[in-house]
């Protein structure tokens, strides 16, 4: 909840919200982690992810999708390019030849 300290006046429409954005991001990552343990569908990682590298960490806990969110509102349509050029390249380094070749990959250790 934030309030707006010249009005007194709750910041957001509903008065309260939940936790998204960076903060997030280590509960996410710990989420599909252990869910992708136990499940045999794809599970689709959301919160905390505002760059390439978070997307990446959140495939080899197990995601096969990544969602944005927070970042469009801070870093714009941008964000999406710059994400995937970012995968890209570790791909390329990691000798990858798609994603589907490091979902899941935490799990091995």
């Amino acid at each position: 909840m934030a309030i707006d300290i010249d009005t007194g006046i709750p910041v957001l429409a509903n008065k309260i919200g939940g936790l998204s954005g960076k903060p997030i991001k280590p509960l996410a990552i710990r989420c599909v982690y252990e869910i992708t343990k136990k499940v045999g569908i794809p599970v689709m990682a959301c919160g905390g992810i505002f760059d390439w590298e978070d997307a990446v960490e959140a495939m080899l806990a197990g995601a096969s999708a990544v969602q944005l969110g927070s970042v469009l509102a801070t870093e714009g349509l941008s964000s999406f390019h710059a994400i995937c050029t970012g995968i890209q390249a570790y791909l390329k380094r990691k000798n990858a030849k798609n994603v589907m070749e490091i979902i899941g990959l935490a799990h091995k250790y």
